[in-house]
């Protein structure tokens, strides 16, 4: 029996219930519970009330649905009762709610709440970032939220671990159910193996695949990969390997899965998809805090996506970066040995010399004594003297201001080098010159001598 109430209140919504029961003979309510469910008015809300109708006939509750109508209208309150056959084994409320009341649906349902009877939320669709924060939200011990029936099922599950709080559950966990006990069962045979490494395959979009690899990492202390099936739908495969091999459980057309293990026959199994009813109904078994749930929202960061890079790749491409350096490092001394190398008297060079001029004359602070002093002691022998009364006075006068910019600094270094060379080429020839004078004199002694 459906009776409507448009443009009702609470309080006539109550004393129509009371009627009601008194009419029928229910002197008293064998209800457990009260489920909230918040959604927007509309198809879908038919969907959500039919799921709850078949929870209740397992689970005998008052079903209140908060269904939010165009913001923009008038604030109204259109009431919907149904009872019998209509109902299941519980009694619906409809509350359409439009204008401003829309959302203030917390305060029309607390009239309508069951006494001393725990209350549980259900959002069907979109969900709040927190549904403990939620005004509906704050009245229930157990908060049920679908992160596969949202736009974004991933980031959806995201805000499911940020804003996890005890009593917090969602039907995508409750979805794999009947997975995990597939999988715990594979353990009880033998060999009793530890699984060194897990990949879990499924949908991109599905959040009870990366939920199941979340609760394979949190419990077995693996590292898991999360992987895109080529085909199926929803959760598709599971690998678990171990020292004797690889325990597979598949599943390609989202019916009938197939368990296959090392040393024991293929088992093909019951994994059909559960329907939204079957996944309700086990979620209002319990109003306690689901411990392992929380475990697994807590796991999803240790989940690999995608392709791992392999250890043999990860040792070369350090080696190569080592490698880089050190070639570098072994030309460069082998360019200055030789720069060096090609010096006069095979000490230090002209472009040690220039340097050192160079860059005295860039930072503008050497004297033109200490710059002479410098090219001189850089071509080694006695005409370093002379060589350095010759070159400082150049290499005074450009050192004296300084040098502005790096084509200021280049050119000093390139007249320091100039000034250098030429103070080796003087001070050779002197040098020569006083050789030459000196074996002159010796070969007129010894011709007198003789004479």
């Amino acid at each position: 029996m459906i009776i409507d109430l448009p443009s009702t209140t609470t309080s006539q919504v109550n004393t129509k219930l009371v009627q009601l029961r008194e009419e029928g003979g229910a002197v008293t309510l064998g209800r457990v519970l009260t489920l909230v469910i918040v959604t927007d008015d509309g198809a879908k809300t038919e969907v959500a009330v039919d799921a709850a109708n078949a929870a209740s006939r397992e689970h005998p509750c008052r079903v209140i649905v908060v269904a939010r109508g165009a913001r923009k209208a008038a604030p109204r309150l259109d009431a919907q009762i149904r009872v019998g056959g209509d109902a299941g084994a519980s009694e619906v409320i409809v509350l359409r709610l439009y204008g401003e009341l829309a959302n203030e649906g917390a305060s029309c349902v607390v009239p309508l709440l069951l006494p001393d009877t725990p209350v549980v939320a259900w959002w069907p669709h979109e969900a709040p970032a927190v549904p403990a924060q939620d005004p509906i939200g704050q009245l229930a011990q157990r908060r049920i939220t679908d992160a596969a029936a949202e736009k974004n099922p991933i980031k959806a599950l995201d805000q499911r671990k940020s804003g996890y709080t005890p009593g917090d559950t969602d039907l995508a966990w409750t979805r794999l159910t009947l997975w995990r006990a597939m999988l715990a069962s594979a353990f009880d045979l033998p060999p009793y193996e530890r699984v060194t490494d897990a990949e879990v395959g499924g949908e991109a979009d599905s959040p009870s695949t990366d939920l199941l690899a979340a609760w394979l990492a949190g419990a077995l202390k693996v590292p898991v990969k999360r992987s895109k099936a080529a085909r199926g739908v929803g959760i598709v495969d599971v690998r678990l390997v171990r020292r004797s091999g690889v325990v597979e459980l598949v599943r390609p057309d989202g019916k009938v899965g197939t368990l296959s293990q090392p040393g024991q026959p293929e088992r093909r199994v019951a994994l059909q998809r559960r329907d939204l009813r079957d996944c309700l109904a086990e979620e209002l078994r319990r109003l306690d805090p689901d411990e392992v749930y929380e475990l697994a929202l807590k796991s999803l960061g240790k989940v690999v996506r995608g392709r791992t890079p392999t250890k043999a790749s990860a040792v070369r491409k350090p080696a190569a970066a080592k490698a880089a350096p050190s070639a570098a490092a072994t030309a460069a001394p082998s360019v200055a040995g030789k720069a060096d190398a090609s010096g006069p008297g095979g000490k230090a060079g002209p472009s040690q010399a220039g340097g050192k001029a160079g860059s005295s004359e860039a930072g503008g602070k050497a004297p033109a004594s200490e710059a002479g002093g410098k090219a001189a002691s850089a071509t080694g022998g006695k005409a370093g003297t002379p060589a350095a009364a010759k070159a400082a006075p150049p290499a005074a006068g450009k050192a004296g201001s300084p040098a502005k910019g790096k084509n200021s600094s280049s050119a000093a270094k390139v007249k320091g080098s100039s000034a250098a060379g030429r103070a080796d080429t003087s001070a050779a020839g002197k040098a020569g010159e006083g050789k030459a004078a000196g074996n002159g004199e010796v070969a007129r002694s010894r011709a007198r001598a003789k004479a």
